[in-house]
């Protein structure tokens, strides 16, 4: 879609939701974070006209990816590249990792993924007020200071 954003600048239209949060605040929140993100998934860009060309991933769970165990909330969206021909060659993903200390009250919720993708039948409110409660569920441990990683 030519009135689209290339997908080239997702990158650069989190970090923007990301920065108009931290105006309103001098902590970036849980909260903060996610509605930025909403923001953004809400943004539509040049991609091909297929259901799996422009994805949303909400995903939590304790890992260790490092020296020591975190619980890491991941908030993706996975643009589906595609050759000369019109055929499948890569993935592209953007990411909003939150990173928390990990706890009994965050790993009491265990882990959980649940993609949306544009282009199909199902509504991106209702699968957003899904992810929400997910975020609801967890929110004695969602309040705490965070990092970003795009």
């Amino acid at each position: 879609m030519p009135d689209r954003p290339r997908r080239e600048e997702a990158l650069d239209f989190l970090r923007a939701e990301m920065a108009a949060e931290r105006l309103t605040t001098t902590e970036l929140t849980t909260r903060a974070a996610w509605l930025a993100w909403v923001r953004f998934a809400q943004q539509r860009f040049d991609t091909a006209p297929t259901p799996d060309s422009d994805g949303l991933l909400f995903q939590y769970g304790t890992y260790a990816f490092s020296e020591r165990s975190m619980f890491t909330l991941d908030l993706t969206r996975q643009f589906d590249i595609n050759d000369d021909g019109g055929e499948h060659d890569h993935y592209v993903q953007v990411h909003c990792e939150l990173r928390y200390e990990s706890e009994s009250a965050l790993e009491a919720g265990g882990s959980f993924d649940s993609w949306f993708f544009h282009d199909t039948d199902t509504d991106l409110d209702q699968w957003f007020a899904a992810m929400e409660s997910r975020l609801e569920l967890n929110r004695s441990g969602f309040g705490r200071d965070l990092r970003c990683w795009l």
